[in-house]
């Protein structure tokens, strides 16, 4: 393959191979010394240890290169020992270590030896990795045409960087086509250039532009995105009649859903939009409600944030999903696949763990569905088939896939109608479907409305990854239901949650000490690891909200005062050092306030407004890091809590006090506090103190 000259050009690393025969000798692209900085996490530490890296540092590079949340992506597909991977504009390797676990061979290409040196660093025991470094053009030539996948992730929107031509996109895919064997695929990853998130305000990923891509780019950008008809009208020019289209969500680069047309989100399936981790945005309207309509439409598919297409022969998998957010024992990825059993193809649902640690947890999940179907043998729930299978070093858990619509949908459906009795009527059905015998010692912790399929009259749980064998008692197991699915969202307010403690025979006081056993359990679950939301709040990128700058609201009385109170020398308030912070309300039920704050401060009182209230705080946060809205200690008020961040004022003054003391501060700190806040008349305020009634 390569003379005797390029031959001296081959160096190890580790175990792999880094081949720079077409090498400039010089790297036309870097990020700078944060590439510096990555080379030595890569040489310093191991995969397993990257999450605390990338916790401590907290920026948007180390969490983009580094995260293994990037290999999901790839990670689904069904890539086989028997496999070869090309890998072209591989970077730093963030889902290059997918492809050598899955694959035999992996050939991986990218302009850059800093970027490829990081790669080979942290992948350095794979002894199936090859490291071409060069631009892919020259590479290319040298390349066999015997790959089973070559994938371009993130990649393919550069082509008009590897080919110079009139189409350079068409000739990048119609070259990289001639180095397939027969019946391989091509994967392409890429945003949608129509993405909803880029209508909702995030600017444009590459250019760092509002609306850059929805405008059609400038000349000199230098990268191209594209809509599912821009795609496809490239792959209709190619002759490319075999493909077909995925939707990451919430994009490519973080996806932990994977949807296809054979399986598309429904109604109340998305929620987790804000994602801006790598630059600030702003929030036009709701993207979670506008995803809604569009699905409800139909539209789905055109407005989904990210593309992935595979092209070639199908590969039988319809849907999956990731929980990279627990801790590694729990780590799974559930997948809808169709299965060839001879005649025809079976739809089944397959749960793998993502982890070593994590296949014990897996395995367990046959025994959950023995028992339950025990417990619930002569009583109206069904419990869905499950049978683990596969090699013992590699279980996965295979289920019946069954259709129909999950309990959440009809709720929410009844709400949308204003049937607030039909909502009633399907909660005590679902207490009496699922407190059947309560008594036995056998209990799933998570039977959430989701969980629950409805089929005609046939009520089925689909997923009891959560079963433990001791008893949980029905009013128990309901509640937190109801409360994840008030959590969720706010169009369910409706829900007047006295009723539901009245049915469930709870008191306040044991509600209460659910939610605090929610809270313990969601810890186990994650361990110590941050969620994606945790690490979007740390690294700090704002939203700004744009109906601060346009909309105004009339206040004739003065009640939208929102005043400041910081601590005097003697701990107290005075209102002689007190003062109203203008334009602190972006809206007439939302305030945004920075209060400046030292060392030396010991705590500094907010009044959100003049009246009766609730307020709910969104973000609390000092110098990017979270402030502890949820501790009783550390935010007191002269109402009550109705819950971790929503408090309730039956008084004409209402106000907060955020103590200090113990909080990392420095003479430039910033206390940041995003509210929304309700009035109510006094009258209700008082009633609502009294009864702790909990609105969401």
């Amino acid at each position: 393959m390569k003379n005797s000259e390029n031959t001296a050009k081959i160096e190890k690393v580790g175990k792999v191979t880094m081949d720079y025969s077409m090498y400039s000798g010089q790297d036309l692209y870097c990020d700078g010394a944060v590439e510096d900085e990555l080379l030595e996490i890569s040489k310093k530490y191991v995969e397993v240890e990257f999450p605390g890296v990338i916790e401590e540092r907290s920026d948007w590079p180390t969490l983009y290169h580094l995260s293994s949340a990037r290999e999901n992506i790839v990670r689904w597909l069904p890539i086989t020992k028997k496999d070869k991977v090309l890998e072209v504009g591989a970077g730093c390797g963030a889902v290059t270590g997918a492809f050598t676990r899955l694959a035999g061979e992996v050939v991986s290409c990218d302009l850059s030896k800093k970027r490829s040196l990081i790669n080979a660093n942290r992948h350095m025991d794979a002894d199936n990795l090859t490291i071409h470094v060069g631009n892919f053009s020259d590479v290319e030539k040298e390349l066999p045409n015997d790959f089973d996948y070559i994938c371009l992730i993130g990649v393919f929107e550069y082509g008009a960087s590897y080919i110079k031509s009139e189409d350079p996109y068409a000739e990048f895919l119609s070259l990289l086509m001639k180095h397939l064997k027969p019946g391989g695929r091509v994967i392409i990853a890429i945003e949608n250039r129509l993405g909803l998130k880029y209508f909702a305000g995030c600017k444009e990923d590459h250019v760092s532009r509002y609306f850059a891509g929805i405008e059609g780019y400038r000349s000199n950008d230098g990268v191209r995105t594209f809509s599912k008809p821009g795609l496809e009208k490239i792959f209709k020019k190619l002759g490319i009649e075999e493909y077909r289209f995925f939707y990451p969500y919430p994009d490519y680069k973080f996806m932990h859903t994977l949807f296809s047309d054979e399986r598309l989100p429904f109604k109340g399936e998305l929620s987790d939009n804000k994602r801006n981790f790598d630059q600030d945005r702003m929030e036009l309207f709701s993207e979670k409600e506008a995803f809604d309509s569009l699905i409800a439409d139909g539209r789905f598919d055109e407005f989904s944030n990210s593309f992935l297409v595979v092209i070639g022969p199908d590969v039988n998998i319809d849907y999956a999903r990731f929980s990279n957010d627990r801790s590694r024992e729990y780590a799974i990825c559930t997948s809808i696949e169709n299965v060839d059993v001879g005649k025809c193809f079976v739809k089944v649902v397959k749960k793998q763990a993502l982890f070593d640690e994590g296949k014990e947890h897996i395995r367990n999940l046959e025994k959950y569905y023995n028992a339950l179907t025990e417990r619930y043998e002569g009583g109206d729930l069904s419990v869905n088939r499950c049978e683990v299978i596969g090699e013992e070093n590699a279980p996965f858990a295979c289920f019946e896939y069954i259709s129909g619509k999950t309990l959440l949908e009809l709720m929410d459906e009844c709400l949308k109608k204003d049937d607030i009795d039909g909502f009633y009527k399907l909660f005590d059905r679902y207490v009496e479907v699922v407190g059947f015998h309560d008594d036995m010692a056998i209990s799933d912790q998570d039977v959430v409305f989701s969980n629950i399929l409805i089929t005609k009259d046939k009520w089925t749980l689909i997923d009891y990854e959560w079963t433990k064998e001791a008893r949980t008692p029905i009013r128990e197991t309901a509640y937190r239901a109801i409360y994840c699915y008030l959590l969720e969202d706010k169009n369910r307010q409706k829900i007047n949650l006295d009723i539901i403690l009245e049915k469930l025979g709870l008191s306040s006081e044991a509600a209460e000490l659910i939610r605090e056993d929610e809270a313990v359990f969601q810890k186990r679950v994650t361990g110590k690891n941050l969620s994606m939301q945790e690490l979007r709040d740390r690294i700090g990128k704002k939203i700004t909200d744009p109906i601060r700058l346009t909309e105004k609201f009339d206040d004739p009385n003065g009640v939208y005062q929102f005043q400041v109170y910081p601590a005097d020398t003697d701990g107290g308030f005075s209102e002689d050092t007190s003062y109203f912070y203008k334009d602190a309300y972006t809206s007439e039920t939302c305030a945004d306030v920075s209060i400046p704050v030292t060392p030396q401060d010991r705590m500094v009182r907010l009044d959100p407004l003049r009246g009766a209230c609730i307020v709910t705080i969104t973000e609390a946060l000092i110098d990017g890091n979270p402030y502890p809205v949820d501790s009783k200690k550390f935010l007191l008020c002269n109402g009550r809590r109705i819950g971790n961040d929503s408090f309730v004022f039956p008084t004409e003054d209402p106000n907060l006090i955020f103590m200090l003391e113990g909080l990392a501060r420095s003479e430039d700190s910033v206390l940041d506090v995003k509210m929304e806040i309700n009035r109510l008349p006094l009258e209700t305020a008082e009633k609502v103190f009294q009864n702790i009634k909990r609105i969401f």
